[in-house]
């Protein structure tokens, strides 16, 4: 390898996230002597999928199962960044300029100029609203994992879980291993589309098998699983008491104290937003992405993605883009890379692309529309409620999500529309009887992340 310099250059490369792509990306710019900046919100490395807990409880294959040699890898490739790069941990990205990023940490602000950016922020769960989800004991996936992961704790003795893709199925079986008593898994997703997915996720065996042992083992330890299950309401006055959905044409109810809901994940893309660059929909995860070029080059120079804040593909995938997307980074700025270890990702990447494309295909999204009831808060923040929506929405004919946001308040609040965006946008679309495609998307606007008030005026000294 040739490298010009063994250390920064002034402004640094900067990584932001340290899950499976900002990890491998940090990874590899060492090896080529280039000591990048790594920032991450948690306070280990491992990102969302390998969260680490400070204390943890139980074995690693306890916490991670079939992934504990993968998290492993992760979390070793981790401490060696903390010890070798310029490694930030409880650090958060508010806003981002060209050449720029302004960071939050222990309540002060600080100013960190880049050279080259690689955005690997990962994604969360993709939530729709229904009746009764802003009732205590209504969590997502994610939230019901990482409380699992990072604290060892359960959210109720008996839980039910809805929504579609597969960590439905794996927090599910985490939670019955753990001795959660599941009363059902709601799937959305009729057992047609994943049967005409098989052929495709069939390129995957062993993450196939995966799969199949986890919706395997929920049968024979007697958790109901059921497919084509819309899920209609969370019950209770003051606390879940039980769920109600559709299964089949039928309504059904369960008794429970807890419902984990997800609906596969959603990019976290803010900052590619405020850096403008340019974005595409993508019809299979209903979603509009930053576009990219195969070694994960944004559309704006010295921007790069990868992971699953480029477009959910999995962990695995993650790792390849993050080397990948690093080697570019080392390429443009004239460091001679590895060739055949560039093709021999492309390789690996799209055999596992195939793989998720057949996901897709067995997990699609359901679409909301005219069966969300008018009463039902979709903004948690702003609690503006779905009748509001539709009648802006007809009174003023909004077709684009920006201008109903400026009417109703919609995604103004603390979670930016993390929580909500989806929803809002699927609701707009089946209001005005338009291609989702067509309500635009919203725009990342500054702090993407809460400030604390007590941040404000203060700078790293």
């Amino acid at each position: 390898m040739n490298s010009p310099f063994c250390s920064n250059a002034s402004p640094p490369m900067v990584v932001v996230g340290a899950g499976p792509a900002g990890v491998r990306a940090a990874q590899t710019l060492l090896r080529y002597g280039v000591r990048p900046i790594v920032i991450d919100e948690a306070a280990l490395p491992g990102g969302q999928i390998y969260r680490q807990s400070p204390s943890p409880r139980g074995s690693a294959r306890q916490r991670y199962g079939f992934e504990h040699k993968r998290a492993a890898a992760i979390h070793a490739a981790g401490d060696q960044l903390r010890a070798q790069a310029d490694y930030r941990a409880q650090t958060a990205v508010w806003n981002a300029a060209p050449g720029l990023l302004d960071l939050v940490h222990a309540d002060r602000l600080d100013v960190l100029p880049y050279s080259r950016l690689l955005i690997a922020t990962g994604a969360t769960d993709r939530i729709l609203p229904f009746a009764g989800w802003v009732l205590p004991g209504v969590y997502s996936l994610g939230g019901a994992q990482i409380a699992l992961k990072g604290q060892n704790c359960l959210l109720g003795p008996r839980i039910v879980f809805a929504g579609t893709g597969p960590l439905l199925y794996l927090v599910a079986y985490q939670y019955a291993r753990a001795g959660g008593q599941v009363l059902a898994v709601l799937d959305s997703a009729s057992t047609a589309s994943q049967a005409s997915a098989m052929p495709a996720m069939l390129s995957q065996p062993g993450t196939l098998a995966k799969g199949l042992y986890y919706l395997c083992w929920l049968r024979a330890h007697g958790v109901p699983v059921m497919h084509s299950a819309d899920l209609i309401a969370a019950l209770g006055d003051t606390r879940v008491e039980g769920v109600r959905a559709r299964i089949d044409g039928a309504v059904r109810d369960f008794a429970c104290d807890a419902v984990s809901v997800g609906y596969g994940l959603r990019a976290e893309t803010q900052l590619a937003d405020l850096l403008d660059c340019a974005f595409d929909f993508d019809a299979a995860q209903r979603a509009w992405l930053p576009q990219r070029d195969a070694d994960g080059r944004a559309s704006v120079e010295g921007v790069y993605l990868a992971g699953d804040g480029a477009g959910i593909a999995g962990a695995a995938y993650a790792e390849l883009a993050g080397e990948r997307s690093a080697l570019a980074m080392l390429a443009d700025s004239g460091i001679d890379v590895d060739l055949a270890q560039v093709r021999k990702l492309q390789r690996r990447q799209s055999a596992l692309m195939r793989f998720r494309r057949g996901l897709d295909r067995a997990f699609p999204l359901p679409a909301m529309g005219a069966d969300c009831d008018d009463s039902v808060i979709v903004c948690r923040c702003e609690e503006v409620r779905a009748g509001e929506l539709r009648t802006a929405a007809t009174r003023y004919a909004i077709d684009d999500l920006n201008r109903l946001k400026a009417l109703t308040r919609i995604c103004m609040g603390q979670c930016q529309g993390r929580m909500c965006q989806s929803g809002a946008a699927e609701l707009l679309a089946d209001c005005r009887k338009i291609p989702l495609s067509t309500v635009g998307r919203l725009r990342g606007q500054a702090p993407v992340k809460p400030l604390p008030l007590s941040a404000l005026g203060t700078s790293r000294t």
